[in-house]
């Protein structure tokens, strides 16, 4: 039997019989919200928090300049992913 084989094969001990695929996937997709970066953007914001409070100053302004309010909404949060 040949190394790769060997890596491909399942073990005995593994039992998947019973075994619902994407059991949780909608729970887990449900949290995750993934954006991808361009470096020049990611040298300014090196991580979720840095970007999160980034773009809530930009909808607190945003917000104001049309006379709508500065807080409220998803805006008003502070957790970060």
């Amino acid at each position: 039997m040949s190394r790769e084989s060997k890596r491909r094969e399942m073990r005995p001990e593994y039992d998947f019989s019973r075994g619902v695929r994407g059991k949780y996937a909608a729970r887990h997709a449900e949290g995750t919200n993934v954006v991808l970066l361009s470096p020049d953007v990611m040298r300014v914001f090196p991580d979720s928090k840095s970007v999160n409070d980034a773009l809530r100053l930009l909808i607190k302004a945003t917000r104001l300049a049309r006379g709508t309010g500065g807080a409220g909404g998803a805006a008003a949060g502070s957790g970060s992913r």
